[in-house]
């Protein structure tokens, strides 16, 4: 034991402070007392820092074990993950006809995500990812002007009532997260925070009422496309980006980016055209997030985020503040399937962060909405993984909890300041309709 408070050890500083207060230990103890109040002020601060929000100089004071997958694992358990992108909901449609009593996620699933691998990849929150294909990928034709009936409403309520289902179901678990307090809160109880996002601007059925009222059933994130084309915006398409139609985001689509900032719903850009992310950064007042899309320079695919378009995420002049929450897909880690491993999905995170800072990246797996898995991170248990490999490069524990949740839960709260912002200036729901609707007449 260390003979000061000074150089001993938080443990150490606590039994020499407990003998100094055991009026039995000496009989000088006014003395002693006078000389612990700034000890006992000391331990205080550490304890409350201990037990909220640890800040980096915790992990550089030599606490953090030497091996990485140790410290991954301290890490972790003060900074759960939170990932941008989980199909589950889409997972129980395809396998299970959306029915909750067929699966149980206290067990082993079919695919890559359940209870006990949650808690073994320390996840302390994710996206719900509220999906199904576009319009043409079911058989359906919306036609040129996307004005043709389709499904797509329908079964986006579908997935977001078997989502609410299964957090009901597992409530010891899941916690709905509305907000970026609903996470930290879920996260402090021990509980999985857990958020829908939309995935494609093709469930809004082109009416921002349907937005408004996906957002009231808690949807938190809108994905602008999905691989088609929308009456709002340009997709990227899947590995090579199809013509385009409106060369990024339409006027309806400048609408509904605006609409979004003031519902507090983060603008999500995984899936657009490299032209639909430029004019979405430009006309968004709020950040926006990448839920889950890679490094083009890294595979030079469509889905993933080009250099050019990178460098405009931050928070200088001509600038937005977002995050790049990295997935997993073997197509989108590496066009040579047999190099799509963990280490090529760190090379994503690093060359990201690499362009715009290691504040603007984070985590979108898309586990269980992909038919193989990237070697070495294959379900949600392999998290910590992932984040020994980066501190094995370099990173240090601060960073390292942003890539798993501060950085995103920076952008979200930021989301929700702009939204409170425009309240306060008396901003009124978009009234704006579909130009080419014949149904119903604008105003």
């Amino acid at each position: 034991m260390s003979n000061t408070v000074s150089d001993a050890s938080p443990g150490e500083a606590t039994a020499l402070l407990s003998r100094s207060n055991d009026p039995t230990a000496n009989t000088h103890r006014p003395r002693i007392l006078a000389r612990s109040a700034p000890v006992l002020i000391a331990l205080i601060a550490l304890a409350v820092l201990y037990f909220t929000k640890t800040p980096p100089s915790w992990f550089d004071s030599g606490v953090l074990p030497q091996d990485p997958r140790e410290a991954a694992d301290v890490i972790l358990s003060k900074a759960p993950v939170i990932d941008g992108h989980i199909d589950l909901a889409w997972l129980v449609r395809l396998e299970f006809g959306n029915n909750v009593t067929a699966i149980d996620l206290d067990k082993p699933t079919l695919g890559q995500v359940d209870v006990p691998r949650l808690r073994a990849g320390h996840v302390g929150g994710f996206f719900w990812s509220v999906y199904v294909p576009c319009p043409e990928s079911n058989g359906e034709d919306p036609g040129k002007d996307f004005l043709k009936a389709t499904s797509s409403v329908r079964d986006a309520l579908e997935q977001i009532d078997i989502s609410h289902q299964l957090i009901r179901r597992h409530s010891d678990t899941f916690q709905l997260a509305l907000n970026s307090r609903d996470v930290t809160d879920a996260m402090r109880r021990g509980k999985v925070a857990a958020l829908l996002g939309l995935e494609g601007g093709h469930h809004l059925g082109n009416s921002l009422g349907a937005l408004r009222q996906f957002a009231a059933l808690g949807v938190r994130y809108l994905t602008l496309t999905h691989f088609c084309h929308n009456v709002f915006a340009d997709s990227c398409g899947i590995l090579k980006a199809p013509k385009p139609l409106h060369h990024g985001l339409s006027p309806f689509g400048e609408t509904l980016v605006q609409e979004l900032n003031r519902l507090g719903v983060l603008v999500d850009l995984s899936h657009t055209s490299d032209a639909t992310a430029l004019a979405a950064l430009n006309v968004s007042r709020a950040p926006v997030i990448w839920s889950h899309s890679g490094a083009r320079a890294v595979c030079d695919v469509s889905r993933n985020v080009p250099d050019e378009v990178l460098q405009h995420v931050g928070t200088g002049p001509g600038q937005r503040d977002a995050v790049v929450m990295v997935n997993f897909v073997p197509e989108y880690v590496s066009a040579d399937q047999e190099k799509a491993d963990l280490k090529a999905v760190v090379d994503h995170i690093e060359h990201i962060a690499s362009v715009i800072g290691r504040k603007h990246v984070g985590l979108g797996s898309d586990f269980d909405g992909m038919d193989t898995t990237t070697n070495g991170i294959e379900d949600v248990s392999d998290f910590p993984a992932l984040i020994a490999e980066l501190y094995s490069r370099g990173w240090n524990a601060d960073e390292l909890g942003g890539l798993a949740s501060g950085n995103f839960l920076r952008v979200f709260a930021a989301a929700e300041d702009v939204a409170r912002e425009m309240a306060r200036e008396g901003v009124l729901p978009a009234q704006d309709l579909y130009e080419k609707r014949v149904d119903i007449a604008s105003k």
